[in-house]
């Protein structure tokens, strides 16, 4: 199975050492740096229905990048299009739940899923819209944060409240809601007017157990800022 590891301390690479016929996915653009013996290819992951699906779902390229290693063993760079840290989750007894913006990279043994959000976590919450992205299989998956990552661990009868823009990502296991402000009284209104007096914004309130990972800067403020001005 190919080797993911974070090198650097600031703004760090995702080093992948792959043996030979061994391969991986990206994201478009990732590959900064390959060994002769790998070979990249840009292909429609899943077919274009899939492809439409993450699209919508997680904000990644239509086309993503498949790095192999055709001509014996190799070794590759990558970097996120989040600058700040990265890491490295282990796919198969635990699956996870990915925020927008947040997949580097994965082992071939690793898919992408979308599946449906209820409504409220639909309208509301920078997750994907109507559709969020899941990890199945087995293998690494990369995924990285604007600033530093920090992992959280979610125990039953201690929910977690955490500002919708700084969460990366979380296990499927964990049961989640969104919500317009920390307070648990007062109507829908009055907690619309608190969350914006207190520059709270959204909130996602996480129950059950399970793992997740948060970031230390404003992911949904950076990603709008690249988008640039409002045509």
């Amino acid at each position: 199975m190919p080797t993911f590891s974070v090198t650097g301390d600031v703004d760090p690479f995702l080093h992948v050492s792959l043996a030979q016929g061994e391969k991986i996915y990206c994201e478009s653009d990732a590959m900064v740096m390959m060994e002769a013996a790998l070979e990249l290819k840009g292909k429609v992951t899943g077919g274009i229905g899939a492809a439409l699906m993450r699209r919508f779902a997680n904000g990644e390229s239509f086309f993503q990048q498949h790095i192999e290693a055709v001509r014996g063993a190799g070794d590759c760079l990558l970097s996120p299009k989040l600058p700040g840290a990265m890491q490295v989750l282990d796919v198969g007894q635990r699956q996870y739940l990915l925020s927008d913006g947040a997949f580097v990279a994965a082992s071939d043994g690793v898919d992408l899923k979308v599946r449906t959000q209820n409504l409220g976590n639909a309208l509301f919450a920078q997750s994907g819209g109507f559709f969020i992205t899941e990890t199945a299989g087995s293998g690494q998956v990369a995924v990285s944060g604007f600033g530093s990552i920090s992992q959280l661990e979610v125990t039953p009868g201690r929910d977690v409240v955490i500002d919708n823009s700084h969460v990366v990502c979380w296990d499927s296991t964990l049961r989640y809601e969104i919500s317009v402000a920390t307070s648990t009284s007062g109507g829908f209104l009055s907690n619309l007017v608190n969350s914006q007096t207190s520059g709270e914004g959204m909130v996602l309130r996480f129950s059950g157990q399970g793992k997740i990972l948060v970031c230390s800067r404003n992911r949904a403020a950076f990603l709008q800022w690249t988008k640039g001005p409002a045509q």
